[in-house]
């Protein structure tokens, strides 16, 4: 059965991100994840979790300024000392509350930077936070955002992540496959699926075309979700949408899950 994780920088927008981990315990969710906990102190995240009694699956590692328009910048050649910085802040908050996987977003491709130039950068920080991570017992994830939510997005496919990964070369580094931006890129999401497992460390999930819960756009997610437990994927699916109205009613579709 899909182990689905509540998005908790999407889901219960009416409340409190704090109070968000309550919330998740009472919709049934045992995982969670979000976006970005850096606004709070680590050690309160912790304790909201825990008094919750469910278990922080991923976050991200600081993208930059999204006020300023940044969507990551692990690409960035003139941004490395910042990457890296972030993931030592990244770590601190993983550790605080028990998390084992962070993400790494690419990031937006400036104009006059050579692609050669932005691949050689994002490997190198992959690498070198694969490590940092591995040496914490955490596991590095990389995802590819669509083009079309995102304009310019750097790592837009799931052949491109893995080309990244690739050049990287570390075993603690691994596709973040988010069934959202994989649909509006390249479809065959089972296909595809099936023969990247081995390196897919986490999903998330959005219907589209609109970023909103299961059955509300073109995915078939029973029989999709059915064939990736086939397939064996054990890991968490973080639940990434915006709810359409309230979380709570919008959650009859994961009634057989959670």
């Amino acid at each position: 059965m899909p182990r689905l994780a509540a998005n908790l920088s999407t889901l219960f927008p009416e409340l409190d991100f704090l109070d968000r981990f309550d919330a998740a315990a009472r919709a049934g969710f045992r995982y969670v994840e979000y976006q970005f906990p850096y606004g709070r102190d680590h050690r309160v995240v912790a304790t909201r979790a825990r008094a919750a009694g469910v278990e922080v699956v991923l976050h991200n590692i600081p993208a930059g300024d999204f006020a300023r328009g940044e969507r990551g910048i692990a690409c960035l050649p003139d941004r490395v000392v910042d990457f890296r910085s972030g993931v030592e802040r990244a770590i601190d908050y993983a550790q605080a509350v028990g998390c084992t996987r962070l993400n790494c977003l690419p990031g937006i491709a400036p104009a006059g930077v050579s692609r050669e130039r932005l691949f050689d950068s994002l490997a190198g920080n992959v690498h070198y936070a694969a490590d940092r991570l591995k040496a914490a017992g955490i596991r590095l994830m990389l995802e590819p955002c669509n083009r079309r939510s995102v304009p310019g997005f750097f790592v837009a496919t799931s052949a491109e992540a893995i080309a990244v990964l690739d050049a990287a070369g570390s075993d603690n580094a691994f596709l973040q496959y988010d069934l959202f931006h994989m649909q509006i890129m390249e479809g065959d999401l089972a296909k595809t699926i099936e023969r990247l497992l081995p390196r897919i460390g986490h999903m998330q999930l959005a219907d589209v075309p609109d970023r909103h819960e299961p059955g509300t756009g073109e995915i078939n997610f029973p029989w999709l979700l059915a064939q990736i437990d086939r397939l064996g994927y054990t890991g968490a699916i973080g639940c990434e949408y915006n709810p359409r109205g309230d979380t709570v009613a919008g959650l009859a579709w994961a009634k057989p899950y959670l």
